[in-house]
């Protein structure tokens, strides 16, 4: 899937709607490693397999913060682009909850709906988008997040 480029008018009649859903992507133990390693959290119900095993999930779980960092991965290719856009910036979040534990190896994707689109003067718009990663197998997310991009154009 790729990246829409739209006219900033076709872009509010979308607000509400699924703009995509990414493919799914297994969350191995290498990759919750990995994390821990470059945040320095090595809690024991994300690296210690033998003690996760008598811990309450049964076995190691991703950093809640892991699932977060995936999202510029999982929308690479779903998102909605005014056009014109010179460049697009993070400009927070209004929303983030952790709802269900990823276990190590479930696979995991991002459901993306448009929630908003708001002109800020200047060139500038200010896009609010709904990610809701869901887990293979799971009938709750892992997590419900509503980003904010800034999209400057000429």
């Amino acid at each position: 899937m790729a990246a829409e480029v739209l006219p900033v008018d076709q872009i509010k009649k979308r607000v509400g709607q699924d703009i995509g859903v990414s493919d799914w992507l297994q969350v191995d133990q290498k990759r919750i490693n990995a994390f821990a390693d470059c945040t320095g959290d090595h809690q024991w119900i994300h690296v210690d397999e033998e003690a996760a095993k008598s811990g309450p999930f049964g076995k190691t779980i991703a950093h809640g913060y892991l699932t977060l960092s995936l999202l510029p991965y999982f929308s690479s290719g779903i998102s909605i682009i005014p056009e014109g856009t010179m460049m697009a910036i993070n400009y927070g979040m209004n929303k983030l909850r952790f709802i269900t534990p990823v276990a190590v190896n479930k696979k995991i994707r991002d459901r993306v709906t448009l929630s908003n689109i708001e002109e800020k003067g200047g060139g500038r718009y200010l896009v609010s988008t709904t990610h809701t990663i869901e887990i293979e197998g799971e009938a709750k997310p892992a997590c419900v997040a509503e980003t904010l991009t800034m999209f400057f154009t000429q």
